[in-house]
């Protein structure tokens, strides 16, 4: 989701709004310059080709919701089952879907008293970006033990094992997203 006034989270200077990358990636296309680019989205080469460079080249793909994710009309079912004191079983039943697939989302969006359809789906949007960091890049900890390990002259696959093992508890001190 893009933030109302269209300015990127990245040192508050602005970005392209979507119709622009959608003209950036037309004109890409059509084998226009850098240079060319920008003069007619009235950015600087370089910001056109940081956006080329961090899909490689390439227009990246349309997001879109997973077809197993809860649709928004299955959201405000959940929140009218709610508010008239369904169970959870019964929400599911009228849903086709699972109990428990129902239990997490009221769980994940504020529990029963707080659940709001529309916000619920909005946040699912969010929380589905992808790439997300990697679990490596941010805990310092898992950073520090992996380092250790490589410039002890370690395999990437050695230091995975020796983690699994010496912590067999902690997924957190696994080298996974």
């Amino acid at each position: 989701m893009q933030h109302p006034l269209g300015v990127m989270g990245q040192m508050g200077r602005p970005g392209l709004s979507a119709a622009q990358k959608a003209d950036l990636w037309q004109r890409w296309k059509q084998r226009q310059s850098l240079s060319e680019i920008g003069r007619a989205l009235g950015k600087h080469a370089g910001s056109i080709h940081g956006v080329l460079s961090s899909n490689g080249g390439f227009i990246p793909p349309v997001r879109r919701r997973s077809r197993w994710a809860l649709t928004l009309a299955e959201r405000e079912e959940i929140s009218r089952g709610i508010a008239t004191t369904l169970s959870i079983r019964q929400i599911a039943a009228k849903l086709g879907r699972a109990p428990s697939t129902v239990s997490r989302e009221i769980h994940r969006h504020g529990g029963a008293h707080t659940y709001r359809a529309a916000e619920a789906y909005a946040q699912a949007w969010v929380h589905t970006r992808r790439p997300k960091p990697c679990r490596l890049a941010t805990s310092p900890t898992l950073q520090r033990i992996v380092a250790s390990k490589l410039a002890l002259e370690w395999l990437p696959v050695q230091v995975a094992g020796w983690l699994k093992l010496e912590f067999p508890d902690q997924d957190t001190m696994r080298c996974l997203s």
